[in-house]
């Protein structure tokens, strides 16, 4: 099933187009990578999902509901984690999840059983009475998460939840991203952390300028922008290496060899399996081998060969 669905989204700020005829599907179940450079129209999808911001053009479909037109049913079911925190100094943690869950549409004995749910789930039940301006930037952002899931939403956006805050905090928040995924939610996911977006995103479309320029695994992905695969390969010696033999090997294209560091570096199709072979070769040739090495281009550099910039060029 189809969770969330853009169609031809467009949003007009006078003649320029934040977002541009934009289409994107989002299944249940996935963690939905959303990577954009600042400017890309990244926030103002987000938003318009949100129904912060209305669209010019376009529709925005949850589980076969028109947002639009049904305000009420995209509220109870669609929770926001900001980038920029939106919780309540003066407020103690419990009271912000209390009132957020309440916006959202809960009431009673639930609203508090819920508040203190989400509490527990981020980890800050023991901090229920305390105020988040005594709180680390870690704890802030997991009560800000705490304020956007205790009333179950069956879509998650999640924009930069990691920003600006410690190790050991990022990796709690990663791996309750995960859980929130393992009990039903699906979740959509931005982040300027390459590496978090590839740990976690089952899919992923990279928008530029308010259009989709790639959307696919992160495999499919990475194939856009290469047909190879690259080998290295370290030594004990290169003394006898035979490279015109590693040449013949079905899909191997370059050989480079670097006899200070003692390492072979090998070009080949991506589609033909044929690592037992080079090190077969090798081994042949007389080669003591060390360690073995196969390389992959990562989602920072098919971000960069597509958009020609940065994740986080202003």
């Amino acid at each position: 099933m189809n969770v969330l669905e853009l169609k031809e989204l467009t949003k007009k700020f006078g003649d320029f187009a934040a977002v541009d005829r934009l289409s994107l599907t989002v299944k249940e179940g996935e963690i939905f990578g959303l990577l954009g450079a600042n400017g890309a129209g990244k926030s103002t999808t987000i938003n318009m999902i949100a129904s912060l911001l209305p669209s010019t053009k376009g529709e925005i479909e949850l589980m076969g509901r028109i947002i639009a037109k049904n305000a009420k049913f995209a509220k109870t079911n669609i929770g926001l984690v900001p980038q920029e925190l939106a919780i309540y100094e003066e407020m103690t943690a419990y009271e912000n999840v209390h009132f957020f869950a309440g916006l959202y549409g809960l009431r009673g004995s639930l609203l508090k059983s819920r508040a203190e749910e989400a509490l527990a789930f981020t980890g800050l039940q023991d901090k229920k009475r305390s105020y988040p301006r005594d709180f680390s930037g870690g704890m802030k952002r997991r009560l800000n998460i705490a304020c956007a899931i205790a009333h179950r939403p069956k879509l998650i956006i999640m924009d930069e939840p990691t920003v600006g805050i410690d190790p050991q905090s990022r990796r709690y928040i990663l791996n309750s991203v995960r859980k929130l995924n393992e009990m039903g939610s699906t979740i959509i996911y931005t982040s300027h952390y390459m590496e978090e977006v590839e740990e976690l995103c089952t899919r992923i479309a990279i928008i530029d300028h308010g259009k989709t320029i790639a959307e696919g695994t992160k495999e499919q992905l990475k194939s856009i922008i290469t047909d190879r695969k690259t080998v290295g390969i370290s030594v004990r010696s290169t003394e006898g290496l035979q490279i015109d033999k590693l040449l013949e090997i079905a899909g191997v294209r370059e050989v480079e060899l670097d006899e200070e560091r003692r390492t072979v570096t090998i070009a080949s199709d991506a589609e033909v399996n044929n690592l037992n072979r080079m090190i077969q070769q090798l081994l042949e040739d007389g080669m003591e081998i060390r360690a073995v090495d196969e390389r992959q281009p990562n989602l920072e550099t098919v971000f960069l060969t597509l958009t020609g910039r940065s994740l986080r060029d202003s």
